[in-house]
This record gives C-alpha cells, structure tokens and sequence, in this order.
C-alpha cells in the first residue's frame, strides 16, 4: 500500500518519503480515515508499530491552519521522555514549522510555561499533572481543543495519572478523543470511559515478529491484584497431584516470605524458600536438595540477587511476578533439549505491558486462561473476596468492557485447566494413555 492510501497532503507525503517512511503501517491504514473523519478511536498495538506517527500525522492534517490563539491539539504522554519522543517526531515531519509545538513537563518551571502558552501555540505536547496544573492556573485554555489524545495511556495508569486525564478530557468538551495504548484492559478502560463517546471505534494491530526460539508451553492467568494472585496460587497447588514439582518465581526475598507465610497450614517441608531471609523458615540453598527430596513440592525463589540457578529437571514453573527485565524470564522457558516444562504465568492489568514484551521479544503469544470458578477474586476498593460465579461472563466480569469477543477462528468449544494440561504433559511424557 503506497503513502497516497493515508489521503495525506502533498507536503506531508513528501516529508514521509524523506524521513523514509515509502509505505504506511497498518494501524495507520486502519486508523487515520477514522481520525481524520472526526471518530473517537482506540488504537491498540505493540511498541514500534507506528502509533505516535499516525497521530503526528493526523495533528498536522487536521488543523489545517496555523497561528491561532488557543492550542487546537492537546496530548498527554506519561513522562517528559516521551514528551521529547514526540517533540522530535513533530519536527521531523512539520518541515517548514507551520505550526507551533509546546512541550510541556516537570523539567520547566510553571510561570515560564505559563508564559509560553499565553505567547500563543497550535499544539501542546505535555504530561498530565503538568498540564492539569496549567489548566487550573487559566493558563491552558481547552475551549477550543478539537483534538484530545492520549499516547502510550497503559504507561499513564500504571504512574497513577488517570485523574488528571480525565479532568482535562471532560474539560475539552468539544474536542475529539483518541487513545494510544499498547495494551487494553479494565483499568484503562476505567479511565477513558467517562470521556470517550459510544461510537468510539476499537482499532486493534497485533504484530507478534517472527518466532525467535522453541519456548515451553506458556500459559497466562490475568488477575485484578497480588491478593489475588496468592489466591489463585494457593487454589492451584492444592493440586498436588499435577504440582508436585514447583518452582515459584518472585521479585524480592520480602515478597518469597509473604508467599511462604501464606500456606501457614502446609505439611511440614513441603514448601520451603530459596536462601530464606530467616534461619526459623524451611529452605534451601542449593536447588540440588530441593530436587532431591521427594517430600518438597513447592520452593519459591526470589531474582533478587539470584544469579545463576539450575532449574533442568522442574516440571513446573510459576511466574507469581514478572521480572524487572524481560529477558530473565524469556531465559527460563527456552527449551532445553526434550524436557517437557508448563511455565504459567501471573498477571495484574498494569503487568500486562510486561506480557506484550515477552510475546514480542519471543515471537509467541502466552495462551490466556480461564480462572478457576471458585477462585476468590480481591476487590481492590474494598480489600474483600468475592467468588467468581459459574455462570459468570468471563469477558465482562474479569476483563472489563474494553475487551471484545473472540474472533470466530479462535473461538473453541472446550477448555483446560492448567492443572488438565499439566496432566496431558506428564502422560504424553511418561508414555501415558
């Protein structure tokens, strides 16, 4: 598909084909019809995918005309990083400065800015809190905002900038909103959702890259929060027929604690702590003991500080948490050999970004799971359980109203556990019918 599908300006097209971009992106193919239309629009899609492009693009399309008095675009980036990201993305293609561009973050002082924007700007580029605070202070006008958008908006709930952002939207009435975001899920929805209109459109790309190495098989439980975590952890290791060999990954020797302390009514020595934090707690420090001894079921490490560990052999591996680098978990679930290994994984909405990067670095996507019916899921606001009912939607109870029903392709009429599938594994493996 060549540039002239986008229906960009001449000038545009030719500041596209310098800065080497011959053909567009799909989520631009798919999106800027809709955004130059005047849609509400939620582009989904992985990092690198062309979003902040699109609506540079689209900025520059839309205003159409220059030097006015109030900022006619406004975006809201997570941090002052990103703000100089797009700062740059505006200058490689606004070639002959048609428009002035601010940018706004913590690094510049409140009466200068103040200052900038009474001077007169067509586009503000800025973080939430900083542009809330403008706003409050009568020096950002949102009357005459046509275009509210909103970029990598995971990256702005996981800092706890959703205040700020709706604030501004409801106060840019007239405007038309489009939400950036690599991943959608039920707080970002949450967040959105007060501004965005009915008719929105959900644009969704998913570029998983080529596949990159034979991996275990990856399963993923989504959770609302870590209380839940523990929950469906404890409820799955009950099972100790299929977990009879586990190795729990954590973060912090504080948080391997908090796990241990939670199976307070486990059989003596069945589940113990990597390099334990006190000398009174079951563990072990070396792995080797752990393997050896038939009576140990479940050993949860900490990557804190953890260096090389020899997990050849586990039939199981849990991921409670994800590592602060991606990589630390892609080496664990790489194949070693014939070992048949399940690596699940747990995940609260804002770890889901987390997720897309492992699924982008490895070239495959984790298998999502149903969560158990009796599991008992946490209401963060208010800190008690509630049991996930049996005829409960699964789609609007634990996903929110963001997510979409499945493609027909993908639809099945049949689900595992991964208690089920861990029993499939070991039979295939031992020769089992």
């Amino acid at each position: 598909m060549s540039l002239d599908k986008l229906k960009l300006s001449k000038p545009l097209v030719a500041a596209m084909t310098d800065a080497g971009f011959l053909t567009p992106k799909e989520i631009q193919a798919k999106t800027m019809s809709r955004i130059l239309g005047g849609q509400d629009v939620i582009a989904v899609g992985p990092e690198g995918s062309g979003k902040t492009t699109t609506y540079v693009l689209a900025t520059l399309m839309k205003l159409k005309y220059a030097f006015e008095e109030a900022p006619r675009a406004l975006i809201l980036v997570p941090d002052a990083e990103h703000v100089d990201h797009v700062l740059e993305q505006f200058k490689l293609l606004n070639r002959n400065g048609t428009f002035r561009i601010l940018g706004i973050d913590s690094r510049g002082a409140v009466d200068t800015q103040m200052n900038e924007i009474t001077d007169g700007c067509d586009i503000i580029v800025a973080v939430p809190d900083r542009a809330r605070a403008l706003y409050l202070k009568l020096a950002l006008n949102t009357n005459k905002i046509q275009l509210f958008i909103v970029d990598n908006a995971e990256l702005i709930v996981k800092k706890g900038l959703q205040l700020p952002v709706v604030e501004l939207a409801n106060s840019a009435y007239k405007s038309q909103h489009v939400v950036f975001t690599e991943v959608m899920h039920e707080k970002l929805n949450h967040m959105i959702s007060p501004f965005m209109k009915d008719s929105a459109s959900t644009i969704e790309v998913d570029e998983i890259g080529e596949k990159q190495a034979e991996v275990y098989q990856q399963m993923l439980y989504q959770v609302p929060n870590f209380r839940t975590k523990l929950n469906l952890l404890t409820l799955l290791l009950n099972d100790r027929e299929v977990f009879d060999k586990v190795v729990v990954f954590v973060n912090t020797r504080l948080t391997a604690q908090t796990v241990y302390k939670n199976f307070n009514h486990n059989k003596e020595g069945e589940i113990s702590i990597y390099r334990s934090l006190f000398f009174d707690d079951k563990g072990y420090d070396d792995i080797e003991d752990f393997k050896d001894n038939p009576d140990a079921r479940v050993l949860i490490v900490a990557n804190e500080n953890l260096g090389d560990l020899n997990i050849e052999g586990i039939p199981i591996l849990l991921h409670l948490e994800l590592p602060e680098q991606k990589e630390t978990l892609i080496q664990r679930i790489v194949k070693n050999g014939d070992e048949e290994v399940v690596a699940i994984t747990f995940s609260t909405d804002i770890e889901l970004i987390e997720v897309k990067k492992i699924e982008q670095a490895i070239g495959q996507k984790m298998e999502v799971m149903e969560l158990p019916e009796d599991l008992k899921v946490v209401d963060a606001t208010t800190a008690k359980p509630k049991k996930k009912k049996a005829n409960e939607d699964d789609e609007d109870s634990e996903r929110g109203a963001a997510f979409h029903e499945k493609k027909a392709s993908n639809l099945k009429n049949y689900n595992y556990s991964a208690g089920t599938k861990a029993k499939m594994t070991y039979k295939n493996k031992k020769g089992l019918s």
